[in-house]
């Protein structure tokens, strides 16, 4: 669907004469922006959402389109580009899914151990959800497609970039309590 196609929709809904009040514009504005763009023929107008489109294009920062779906009371996920199937990696997949789940998990423990959340906890509590999610999205987006080509060049590429880090005071980067070394591991490279 085009942008001026979605906002001829929404115009049907929304009365286009609140809308032009509302953002301060005039009415024959907000009307062409419900039409296609043709410079030639003098009709239609770069409307908000082509003009999002582009900062986004060129930006290429997804927090853009992270602060829109916040702003609508949702998230956003970004669909994994993949390619070639290659099955053998979803057990690290899977764990992968799991450790952010525990991850999760004992931030929320954590932070919740005195009865009351603080907002660098909070912060701390958002930051392992959305990568929570984004790993699950991933993982869910190659079972869609019957292409693991991203978790197979994911985990080629070595250990996850998320690896705790030993912190003095028995914590790891994040403040979680540093879990015990498996037998044969380097100090600092669990997970």
């Amino acid at each position: 669907m085009q942008s001026h196609e979605l906002l001829r929709e929404l115009f049907q809904r929304c009365s286009p004469k609140q809308v032009a009040a509302r953002l301060g514009l005039s009415l024959s504005m907000i009307y062409k922006w419900a039409e296609p763009a043709d410079a030639t023929a003098g009709s239609g107008s770069a409307n908000p959402l082509d003009r999002v489109d582009a900062l986004i294009q060129c930006s290429n920062d997804p927090r853009l389109v992270q602060w829109i779906c916040q702003r609508a009371g949702g998230f956003f996920i970004q669909n994994p580009k993949t390619a070639n199937p290659h099955p053998s990696y979803l057990i690290p997949a899977t764990n992968e899914i799991v450790q952010e789940f525990a991850d999760l998990l004992a931030v929320v423990a954590d932070a919740a151990h005195d009865n009351q959340i603080t907002q660098k906890e909070s912060q701390q509590i958002r930051e392992r959800w959305e990568k929570l999610k984004s790993v699950t999205e991933t993982f869910v987006a190659c079972c869609e497609e019957g292409n693991f080509r991203t978790l197979k060049e994911k985990h080629a590429g070595g250990a996850r970039s998320g690896v705790h880090k030993p912190a003095p005071g028995g914590r790891s980067a994040l403040g979680l309590p540093n879990p015990p070394e498996p037998p044969g591991t380097a100090p600092g490279l669990t997970r």
